[in-house]
């Protein structure tokens, strides 16, 4: 009984040996299969994250070089930029330039037309001056009339001198001393006396030809006017013009006529308007 009861507690000991060693195999097996399973999953992951990394990258490489071109394109906008603000700088100054040229411009005509207005204004009272001085000489004596900003006074040689003659008569130095007497008050003024004559020669002693009669004539004048009646012989000037400047047609007897006639001619100072234009 003690033998048998030996076999058999032996025999148990081996089984339960036995089970003990299968089942920490079995616990080392699974251990082992979930080490490989969790180590091929971390490969994975490792793996995955080394994909992700290199598209991370690659992204961030992209970004750089969007962020280059960006930059590129950026500093090209600012220098146009800034070429467009110098340019446009420029363009301002020379608006600001031209406008104030133009103001300057605007003032000169504003004092040209000042002064065109006055010397109007004063041709217009100076006209009317004259003709209320010869007031008392007739048509077929004299005639006034203004043209050109000047005033014209036309004197027959009827009214002024005998045919062939340089002396002014009575009559003539009647009607220049009521002229003188309007001239007289005028300190800028230009006074030209022009000598005309028709067209049919003359030759005698005193006077070799027409253009030597009407500048004699003119002389003459001038003469009465400076010495006589006191007008300023630094605003009058004598000029023959002979038989080339002829108001009516030379054939015909009324036509000789007109044209044998002394022109005074008067017209404002324009040194202030010439030298506003100079400026």
């Amino acid at each position: 009984m003690n033998r048998l009861t030996s076999l058999i507690l032996i025999s148990f000991l081996f089984f339960c040996s036995s089970c003990i060693s299968k089942k920490k195999y079995l616990i080392a097996e699974n251990g082992r299969l979930s080490a490989i399973e969790r180590g091929e999953k971390l490969r994975k992951e490792l793996s995955d994250c080394k994909d992700e990394n290199s598209r991370q990258t690659l992204r961030i490489d992209s970004l750089l070089t969007d962020t280059t071109e960006l930059g590129g394109i950026i500093r090209a906008y600012r220098n146009l930029l800034y070429s467009n603000k110098s340019e446009q700088e420029k363009l301002n100054a020379m608006i600001r330039e031209k406008m104030s040229a133009l103001d300057d411009r605007e003032k000169t005509i504003r004092e040209l037309q000042k002064l065109i207005d006055s010397q109007n204004l004063k041709v217009k009272e100076l006209l009317s001056s004259i003709q209320e001085a010869l007031m008392g000489f007739g048509s077929d004596e004299l005639s006034v009339r203004q043209k050109d900003g000047k005033i014209y006074v036309a004197m027959s040689d009827k009214l002024l001198f005998e045919s062939g003659s340089a002396k002014v008569d009575k009559r003539g130095k009647e009607a220049l001393s009521k002229l003188a007497g309007v001239l007289n008050k005028q300190t800028d003024i230009d006074v030209f006396i022009e000598g005309h004559t028709d067209s049919k020669p003359i030759h005698t002693v005193q006077f070799k030809d027409n253009w030597d009669l009407s500048v004699i004539r003119a002389t003459s004048v001038v003469r009465i006017l400076t010495k006589d009646y006191k007008v300023s012989p630094l605003q009058i000037q004598p000029t023959g013009r002979g038989e080339y400047m002829p108001v009516a047609d030379n054939k015909t007897a009324d036509g000789r006529t007109l044209n044998r006639r002394t022109e005074i001619i008067i017209a404002p100072k324009l040194d202030k308007l010439l030298k506003l234009l100079q400026n």
